[in-house]
């Protein structure tokens, strides 16, 4: 799953026609450049979530083109020219089982009703791409006129598909999983308001993209990169990560040290910018 926040916690995503339609074209685009499977993708006013499927390894490449592309396009609706993406590392969670990408599209979809904005999914007034996701349709959007050129790069129309990848098994059962989930999670939020009333979509949709949230947030902290219910996927998971950094850093060391050197899958930077040689 990838998570990045907005600077400073301002509302740099806030709900709007031109805010939903800017994000999905740009993440249509970037989706179909580096053939990513969306499964689904959640837009807050600062920050979003998206639950991803990356078969050909372009993760990297994908976060770095949506990010630019999407950044440069708010900034031109919003008349600022200052970074539009906190400074800290977009987050990159590893989901390694069925179950736990179950659990993160379900942490997603309900995001705002959790923070209290509304009280049903459906409510939301942004990007919540859950609709498309759960009756199969595909997103068509129109490239934004407020920054990108008629004769450009971009297409005059992107597509955008969310679906579950086939490795997780029948669609059909996850998403009737999910749909459980989340009425769970409408309902048990709705007992612990206790009757108070959430901030509602009129209120989302009138706040100034420079607003953030009156509630503090924790600095520092873990930040993982895998997401495991089970104890063993998890050891699992992280036992190949360790193998992935130990073979890295003895294939650096050779190679800083003039000797052949063949770099583990999965080594990007070395990869992009000195071309070194990467074991199939």
């Amino acid at each position: 799953m990838l998570t990045r926040c907005c600077t400073q916690r301002q509302f740099l995503l806030r709900p709007g026609a031109t805010t939903n339609q800017t994000f999905l074209f740009c993440l249509a685009v970037a989706a179909a450049r580096f053939r990513i499977t969306i499964i689904l993708s959640v837009a807050l006013s600062n920050h979003h979530h998206t639950v991803l499927y990356d078969p050909y390894g372009l993760i990297v490449e994908f976060t770095e083109y949506l990010h630019k592309l999407l950044a440069r396009a708010m900034n031109a609706h919003w008349g600022r020219s200052e970074n539009l993406w906190s400074s800290e590392p977009p987050s990159l969670v590893r989901l390694v089982d069925r179950e736990d990408v179950i659990a993160k599209v379900v942490y997603a979809a309900t995001n705002p009703v959790k923070d209290a904005l509304v009280e049903r999914v459906h409510q939301w007034p942004g990007v919540n791409t859950l609709d498309a996701l759960m009756n199969g349709e595909e997103l068509t959007v129109e490239r934004p006129r407020h920054f990108f050129r008629p004769n450009g790069p971009t297409p005059a129309v992107a597509t955008l598909r969310c679906e579950v990848p086939a490795h997780l098994g029948d669609a059909a059962t996850l998403l009737a999983e999910v749909r459980a989930k989340i009425a769970e999670v409408e309902a048990r939020c709705r007992v612990e308001r206790g009757g108070r009333k959430v901030l509602g979509r009129s209120a989302v949709l009138a706040q100034h993209w420079s607003d953030r949230p009156k509630s503090s947030r924790p600095i520092g902290g873990l930040n993982p990169t895998v997401a495991a219910r089970s104890v063993w996927s998890r050891v699992e998971a992280l036992l190949r990560r360790r193998a992935f950094l130990d073979a890295y850093r003895a294939a650096r060391e050779l190679w800083l040290a003039g000797l052949p050197a063949v770099f583990p899958p999965g080594t990007y930077w070395l990869r992009r910018f000195a071309a070194v040689p990467i074991a199939a």
